[in-house]
């Protein structure tokens, strides 16, 4: 009912791994920023039906292959995963992955 009213959005399809592990509103400017694997993503809070914007933020290969070299899955642990995403002041966020 919420997606047909329009007064809700489908962020991603279940099962696309984004894995997500951060939040962080701003009630203010009205926005919810999302951070999961690979990914930031900036809701616009006030205007559900606009597309969500997102940064890629990717492991770097040299950390995907440490990761594999380890034993670690690639598809499932070896990736960024965004673990804090922390006002810095107005205009920026602190993000931190892995």
């Amino acid at each position: 009912d919420l997606l047909k009213s329009n007064s809700s959005r489908l962020l991603l399809a279940s099962g696309d791994g984004l894995d997500f592990q951060a939040l962080l509103v701003d009630e203010d400017r009205a926005w919810l920023m999302v951070g999961g694997k690979n990914h930031i993503f900036l809701l616009h809070l006030d205007h559900p039906s606009r597309e969500p914007e997102k940064i890629f933020w990717p492991a770097s290969r040299e950390q995907v292959e440490h990761c594999q070299l380890a034993g670690k899955n690639v598809e499932t642990e070896c990736a960024n995963f965004i673990r804090l995403l922390q006002p810095f002041n107005r205009t920026h966020v602190f993000a931190c992955g892995t």
